[in-house]
């Protein structure tokens, strides 16, 4: 992503604007699923890559990605040291002849990345990763300094 396009919050967190994402959003919304284009990566369809959720929890943080019929080796993890993981992999094709009538395939096959912002303070170092019926999890334990920064605010009725 172009740093003309990318605008960081108090949070590290990055938050996209610009023509083309806009441009790209509503044209999205406006016909669904159908075109499914990828802005960020203009070679590659969104279908390849994973949806993913982000959770919070007390003592950690806790990614999990949709990444169905993939071997854990076709997946690379990275996570850089400004707080963004990387999930990366290939899924591959295996060919099939069919001459006796026609078929259609609606399976995607290729490469995708994604990168997700971790605006928190987490040990990199002690992060697991699971792989199990086609759902990522990776965990990332808080820093202490993460974990005591939560104060409650008490409301009061006027």
């Amino acid at each position: 992503m172009s740093d003309l396009m990318k605008k960081e919050n108090s949070h590290n967190t990055p938050m996209r604007y610009g023509y083309n994402h806009d441009f790209g959003d509503l044209i999205n919304h406006f016909f669904g699923d159908v075109l499914n284009f990828d802005y960020d990566n203009p070679h590659m369809a969104k279908s390849l890559s994973p949806k993913v959720e982000v959770e919070e929890k007390d003592n950690s943080v806790v990614v999990c990605a949709e990444v169905p019929g993939m071997k854990e080796e076709d997946i690379d993890l990275e996570v850089s040291s400004d707080g963004y993981l990387t999930i990366s992999g290939e899924k591959k094709q295996e060919k099939k002849e069919n001459h006796k009538g026609s078929y259609f395939s609606e399976i995607s096959y290729g490469s995708f990345k994604r990168t997700i912002p971790l605006p928190w303070d987490l040990n990199f170092d002690e992060a697991k990763a699971d792989y199990k019926d086609g759902v990522l999890q990776v965990t990332f334990p808080k820093s202490q300094d993460e974990k005591g920064k939560k104060k409650k605010i008490s409301i009061t009725r006027k």
